[in-house]
């Protein structure tokens, strides 16, 4: 799965759109057949999401039964444009909680990993978030999205505009998922996201990022729901300002 990915990158890809913007490859297709496969032979009575099985069928519902939720390619995009942004990510909640997290970008071989209760880790290395304190010193990661009707457009990137004058500097990968990673490894301080493709996107990167040390909450500051498609992310100093700022934003 991991080397179909490294291997399918540089070649050309057959693509579909999902929408105007949104787009899906054979890889992200036969990827998730895959994962799915190998975690029902473990695992048959756990409950499965994935991304492009939703595409389909619909997403369903988060119960308490332990769930595996899964991206095969984060960052569709990135893949075929081969910007070398692009993972594949693996969480299983329990009781509706990320337990497990695992984002692997095969293509710059970093595995990011965690286990509730046991720390997270980049290649096997412990990693933490930033102990940057100050707002107007952070680096902040959010995304665009894939609407392209003008209001949304519009609103997506006055917010952003508005909050390039409260932080450093603004980083876009292309990955939810990679961009939750930053956070727990403290290349970002800050990072929020409205309106991602479903839980797939964030389910792993809740985990590593507390696990790191880090805060994960609904961009109004409530407790994160990992299928509301809204997530905002931080290390553990900055949250209730950025959270402010968040709200001043209407979001």
């Amino acid at each position: 799965m991991l080397q179909m990915i490294g291997t399918n990158f540089y070649k050309e890809k057959s693509v579909e759109h999902k929408g105007k913007v949104d787009l899906v490859t054979e890889t992200d297709k036969a990827c998730e057949e895959l994962a799915f496969q190998f975690l029902k032979e473990k695992y048959p009575e756990h409950k499965f999401i994935g991304e492009e099985t939703s595409a389909v069928h619909g997403t369903d519902d988060l119960t308490d039964a332990p769930t595996w939720i899964i991206d095969p390619v984060d960052g569709t995009t990135n893949f075929v444009h081969r910007f070398p942004f692009v993972c594949i990510s693996i969480g299983l909640t329990i009781g509706k909680v990320p337990t497990v997290g695992v984002v692997y970008n095969p293509i710059i071989g970093e595995l990011f990993t965690a286990i509730r209760g046991r720390g997270a880790f980049l290649n096997g290395s412990p990693i933490s978030a930033s102990s940057q304190t100050e707002l107007g010193n952070a680096l902040l990661a959010a995304e665009i999205g894939t609407n392209r009707d003008k209001e949304t457009v519009d609103i997506t990137t006055n917010r952003i505009n508005k909050l390039l004058f409260k932080v450093r500097s603004l980083r876009m990968s292309g990955s939810c998922a990679l961009n939750l990673c930053g956070v727990a490894c403290g290349r970002l301080d800050i990072a929020y996201e409205l309106g991602f493709g479903g839980p797939w996107d964030v389910a792993a990167g809740v985990v590593i990022i507390q696990e790191a040390g880090g805060c994960v909450f609904d961009p109004s500051g409530d407790e994160i729901n990992i299928m509301s498609r809204r997530i905002a992310a931080s290390n553990g100093f900055l949250k209730e300002e950025f959270v402010d700022e968040l709200k001043a934003l209407c979001v």
